[in-house]
This record gives C-alpha cells, structure tokens and sequence, in this order.
C-alpha cells in the first residue's frame, strides 16, 4: 500500500485511529509520548506516563514480557508479535492490553501500538464462571445421584421408576428383582402392566391414571407375574423435564395386614395421617413447610409436595403474616390451639374457608404441626347474609371475628341491640305498640318498619296504619 509521504501530524491520527494506545518509546524503553482514544485507557491517567519506563506502568506479571517485546524488535524480523499486558489501575481490576512493539527509526525509537482487551477480559471471565458454576451442579447432581442409588438399592421396598407416558420401567431396585422368580428377566425397559397377572393389569393401569389425575398416593391390590400371592401397589406421580413419572412401590400383602412391630406400626400411623380426611402439615420455627399430607395438596390444588416444601405457610394464608403471628403467639404460650377461622389461598386464584387446630411438637428442634379442616360448606350455612335471621346474643357474634369484615359485624350487632330494646318495651308496655313507640323516641310508623325487619309482626299489620 502506498500512502506517500505522511506528515507527523497525518501519521499521529492514522495511529490514534487504529489503536487504542500507543507509545512512542526511546531506546532505553522510557516513554516520550502518549496517545489514548478510549475512556477505559484515560482512566489509566496515561499522560502521566511520559518520563517513566514503560516496565513501571505495568504489572509485575507483565514485565517479562514487555522485556522480550523490546528485545525482539530490535532483530530484522519485521513479523509484529501481539503479547498481552496489564497495566495497573488505582481503582477495580487491572486493565489488559495487547501490544506489538515496532522499530520506529535508526535513532533506536520504538513505537508500542495496543488494543484494549477488556470487553474480551470480561467474557473470559464470565466464561471461567460459568465453567466453575457447571462443575460445582454437576459434582453436586453427582453426590445427589450416589445418595439416590444408595437409598434406592439399599431399601426393603420393593421400587418401580415408571415413565408416565410410555408406561415403560425406568428403573428398579434389587427388591423388586426379588419379585421375579427368573432373575434373568429384567423389569427395566419392560411395560409395568407385563410385570403383573393378567387379571390385574387393567387395574394397574387405572392406578396410574388415576394417580397422575389427582397428583395424590393411589393404592391398589394386585398380585405380581410368578408370585404366589398378592402385594399391595401404591404410585404416586412426579415431574421431570420429560414428563410425568410414577414411583411405584410393592408390598407384599402380608406385611401390610400384619403390623406386629412398632416400626409396621409408626408406618400405620404415618399412612393414616397421609391418607387423613382433613389437612396436616408440619413446619419449622421459621413457618417453613417441611410435610403435608394429599388432603391439604387437594385443599390447594397443587400436585406435588415439592411445590409446597420450602415455602412458608403464610404464603398460603389469605391475611398473610397476620394470621401467622397469632397463630405462632399461641402456639408459644399455649403450645396447642384448637378451631381457629382463618382462609387459605389456592393454586387457581381462589379462597377456602378452614379452621386450623395446631401444636408444638416436642422434638429437638422446634417443629409445629397444623391440622386444617375444610369448613366452607358449613360457613356458607352458618355465616349470616342479607336478610337472614340474625344473631342473637354477642357470644354468636363473636365466632363470626375471622369470617366476617368487621364493617359487617358492627353492623350485626346494632341490629342486635335495637331488636332487644324493641322487646325489652313492648314487654314493658305488655305489647302496647304505641306506648312502645313513645318510650324508644320513635314514630309509630317506624316502630312498625322495625318491627317488620326484624320479622316480629306481618305484614297486615304494618299495613293497617298507613
């Protein structure tokens, strides 16, 4: 390319154009001139540079090869060889620049010509970041599979992984092998409905879709291929990123029947209380759920308990934080309380009536468990609405605290006190209406409006003194 004679003043903004930084360097490496076009390398303060050695601008890491660049240019090689530096700055990290050095004149001048590498300096260290974070989920996936498989084979359960598309074993444990009398018939890869007598494979099959429909434990009894009796089949369903999948466990039918140990016994228990028509759910100190039964994933509309675990119970409370603080009050005090009216919020958007009964459990660590009971039919047949008759003594007004605004109760009980004035008169009055009228300060026509309201005289009446 020829360019012709440049003038200095071409050639200054020639270089200032196609670099980020140049330095124009003496024979001894000290810098006689700075030109800087980036903020990234004004930041630096640059200009304070002229007077100083080049190897003091930049780091220790980065004076070796600052040395080799300005011995290498001063051969007959004339192929630029780009090494990066960093040049320290007063504030954040340093500042990486790549330079080639060119021999300017026979005078021994050199001219370092640089490119700012930071934007390439972050995506590297976003990249080693990302590569740190992979290796530290895939070595904890790693440790969360060993202790899988460790649970998985060492169980007495026998256990089924079965995809909930395909109906095709995944996965099964040692247990379950027991199960088939020919130990060179594998149950992975094969239909779960093939591992079971024909005569139950139909109900095996409505397990599952009945498990996967409602998100809860489903149980059946169905007797395996080869065995000499029945076992008892439960599948409960959960999602993964390729779709549904059931866990399937099998007990023999036997083990079931006959609880004779504490251990069958607190497993009894613990299938009662999953089973429980009313919903139970334990939490920490903090009001974490830690456990809940499939009533109250039902109440809630969700269909795994992995949507609830972790998160705390007020969330699901309508008055939040408020209903919470009384409920933990109590339970601090009195370490039980019994029916209190409160409403939940559900998956859809929706709000359910319930009472909650609840109490400390006395472990090493503090854990509550709350029983809630769905009490949305009965509300809507006790609560009072427009109209209706109303409450007659201030204990009755009193449940409604919890189920009612208190705009409404107020109004509840002024209507209360008005109907009881009105009777304590006419009974005074021996049903003198007008005498009645008289003593409460009102009109006889609005006594009679009172009285119809409250549903103490007919309608005939009332018409008979228009």
């Amino acid at each position: 390319m020829k360019l012709g004679n440049l003038t200095e003043d071409a050639f200054a903004r020639l270089v200032r154009a196609a670099f980020d930084i140049a330095l124009l360097l003496d024979n001894d490496g000290v810098i006689e001139d700075v030109s800087a076009r980036k903020a990234d390398v004004l930041a630096l303060d640059c200009q304070t540079w002229v007077g100083r050695t080049w190897l003091s601008t930049v780091t220790s890491e980065s004076r070796v090869k600052v040395q080799e660049m300005l011995a290498a240019s001063q051969g007959a090689d004339e192929d630029l060889r780009w090494r990066q530096v960093n040049h320290a700055m007063s504030k954040g990290s340093d500042l990486p620049v790549q330079y080639a050095v060119l021999k300017l004149d026979d005078q021994g001048r050199f001219l370092a010509l640089g490119r700012d590498m930071e934007s390439i300096a972050a995506l590297q260290r976003r990249l080693i970041e990302t590569q740190q974070s992979i290796e530290r989920d895939y070595l904890r996936l790693r440790h969360i599979e060993t202790k899988y498989r460790i649970l998985f084979e060492t169980g007495n359960e026998a256990v089924l992984l079965v995809d909930g598309l395909s109906f095709r074993v995944l996965d099964a444990n040692s247990s379950a092998q027991v199960f088939v009398k020919d130990n060179h018939k594998k149950l992975v890869g094969r239909d779960v409905t093939e591992c079971f007598e024909p005569a139950y494979r139909d109900e095996i099959q409505s397990l599952l879709r009945m498990a996967h429909a409602t998100g809860r434990i489903e149980m059946c009894r169905a007797r395996f291929v080869g065995a000499s009796g029945d076992c008892t089949v439960s599948a409960s369903v959960f999602r993964q990123e390729s779709g549904p999948h059931f866990l399937v466990r099998l007990l023999p039918h036997g083990i079931v029947a006959r609880p004779a140990s504490a251990a069958d016994q607190q497993l009894l228990f613990s299938e009662a209380l999953e089973h429980s028509p009313d919903g139970f759910v334990s939490t920490d100190r903090a009001g974490v759920i830690k456990s809940a039964n499939a009533e109250l994933m039902t109440m809630l509309g969700v269909t795994a308990l992995s949507q609830l675990y972790g998160q705390p119970l007020e969330n699901w409370l309508v008055r939040g934080g408020v209903d919470w603080g009384v409920l933990l009050t109590n339970l601090r005090s009195q370490t039980v309380v019994k029916d209190f009216a409160t409403e939940l919020r559900v998956m859809a958007g929706s709000t359910i009536a319930v009472e909650i009964s609840a109490l400390t459990l006395n472990t090493d660590q503090a854990y509550y468990a709350f029983y809630i009971r769905d009490v949305e039919r009965t509300r809507a047949t006790e609560t009072p609405v427009a109209g209706a008759s109303m409450v007659s003594s201030v204990a009755e007004l009193s449940k409604l605290v919890g189920r009612m605004p208190m705009r409404d109760i107020v109004g509840e009980t002024v209507d209360m006190i008005e109907k009881m004035c009105i009777q304590s008169a006419l009974e005074l009055t021996r049903n003198n209406r007008a005498s009645a009228a008289e003593m409460l300060g009102l009109s006889r026509q609005s006594l009679y409006v009172k009285l119809r309201r409250f549903e103490m005289v007919s309608d005939m009446e009332v018409s008979s003194i228009h």
